[in-house]
């Protein structure tokens, strides 16, 4: 094989860039919003780096165009975002907020205008405060109002709305937000979580049936997983078995209800009295059938031993000597790795047309403006360069990987992580809200027009 090999993509591949709603939007209080779990618990003393909140953000409300206008000189054809659960039901359920949708009406429009194709996300962990108070996910009623949620925007934009992804990361919200507290709610209580996770999942099969029932016959609906390789950190019993027991909690709970309808074989001995009551009935809406697999990937997990830590029993560790961004491990391999196992364990044997989206992959490493204007992010490059790599080698696998949405389209609020995080395409100066196309966004948009890159393979 020659030191560099054009790596071409299939006809019709969607290159994307991915963002959400309460990290890019602002106005969090206006036109009828209510509140979101992320506006009360960034709003908390000590939860979020440096008190940072998502108030503002990107002002993405009020600047929508303009980004449009910076997605287009980007050359992407697809744009994933996610709608404002609180900004449709200010209450959760019951009375509709008209502007919210009208938001999103225009929004569409605008997408559909520049030649870029939506990606619809319905929940990105903005759950309306008003629900969290009489439960949150951990209660059956939210299972409900997600479904009335779910049919409202459905209805409003599904003539136009091709793509839908039901839920974004329910591992993240199960385990970050409930076991571990980083994130919102904050809470610490595995048993919460077990029910948080069960009604994530039975609500996307809900949304699920709802939306087939109100969209336009060629609609595409899925769920997006974060998901990631797990290796011990040794060759130990005992870190062996931490491996595979993080594996099942954040890889196989999710993989195996959505696309096998049943809990994996090892979970009743494995989690033990934290283990999710679940009916027949609440599996065959979790396995609801949907058309595509959205995976984020971002790294592995290395992982060894610790008692001490509560369901997981495991800590994750970084190996010296690997390159690292500001969050993780680098680790382009990984992609492959894991599209491979979710293809050959849970697609080709059970739902062989099924595709795989990449629903994000991206890096924050620390950015700033040049002398003249420029944002030199040589290492983004690289990431993304490399990960492509891997796309493209699982595609020649035989691997039906039909999209890829980086993370992310700009710079955002990054959750507890404030703003000192940066992952996107596009540079933004969030005190002037002024934009800049990074060196990665016009290396990028090279590869979105040239549908492919100029690269040297690396062995497998």
């Amino acid at each position: 094989m020659s030191p560099e090999q054009f790596l071409g993509f299939p006809d019709g591949f969607a290159w994307g860039a991915a963002s959400s709603a309460y990290q890019i939007e602002g106005a969090w209080n206006e036109d009828g919003r209510g509140l979101s779990i992320w506006d009360t618990f960034s709003h908390t003393r000590g939860r979020v780096e440096r008190s940072e909140n998502g108030d503002i953000a990107c002002d993405f409300y009020h600047r929508w165009q303009q980004d449009l206008n910076l997605a287009s000189e980007l050359n992407l054809n697809a744009f994933r975002f996610s709608i404002s659960w609180p900004r449709i039901f200010p209450s959760g359920t019951g009375q509709i907020n008209p502007a919210g949708l009208d938001f999103y009406d225009r929004l569409v429009d605008g997408l559909l205008a520049c030649g870029i194709e939506p990606y619809l996300t319905l929940y990105h962990w903005d759950l309306p405060q008003a629900l969290q108070d009489k439960g949150g996910w951990a209660q059956r009623n939210t299972v409900a109002a997600f479904g009335e949620y779910a049919e409202v925007v459905g209805k409003r934009l599904g003539d136009r709305v091709r793509y839908w992804i039901t839920h974004n990361e329910p591992a993240v919200v199960s385990l970050i937000g409930n076991v571990l507290g980083h994130h919102a709610p904050g809470f610490r209580n595995p048993l919460t979580a077990a029910k948080v996770w069960k009604h994530l999942l039975v609500s996307h099969g809900l949304a699920v049936q709802t939306l087939r029932s109100v969209l336009r016959p060629d609609a595409q609906i899925g769920i997006t997983l974060n998901l990631s390789p797990v290796h011990p950190a040794s060759d130990s019993d005992a870190d062996r078995n931490a491996a595979d027991r993080l594996d099942l909690i954040s890889n196989r709970m999710f993989l195996d209800p959505v696309l096998l309808g049943c809990l994996p074989q090892a979970a009743r001995q494995m989690l033990g009295v934290f283990y999710p009551r679940v009916s027949q009935a609440d599996l065959e809406l979790m396995s609801q059938p949907i058309d595509f697999l959205g995976v984020n990937y971002y790294s592995r997990l290395v992982v060894k031993a610790n008692r001490l830590m509560p369901v997981i029993r495991a800590t994750q560790i970084h190996p010296p000597g690997n390159e690292y961004s500001q969050m993780w491990e680098i680790y382009p391999l990984g992609l492959h790795e894991i599209l491979t196992r979710v293809w050959l364990d849970y697609l080709q044997p059970h739902h062989p047309g099924m595709p795989i989206l990449i629903t994000e992959n991206g890096v924050c490493v620390p950015d700033g403006v040049d002398f003249d204007l420029r944002v030199r992010d040589e290492r983004r490059i690289r990431y993304l360069e490399q990960h492509l790599q891997q796309v493209w080698q699982v595609v020649q696998d035989g691997v039906p990987v039909t999209g890829y949405f980086t993370w992310a389209l700009m710079d955002n609020f990054e959750w507890a992580l404030g703003y000192r995080t940066r992952f996107g395409l596009i540079y933004v100066d969030f005190e002037r809200q002024k934009r800049i196309i990074k060196d990665s966004g016009r290396w990028f948009s090279q590869v979105i027009r040239q549908n492919g890159l100029t690269a040297s393979l690396p062995k497998l």
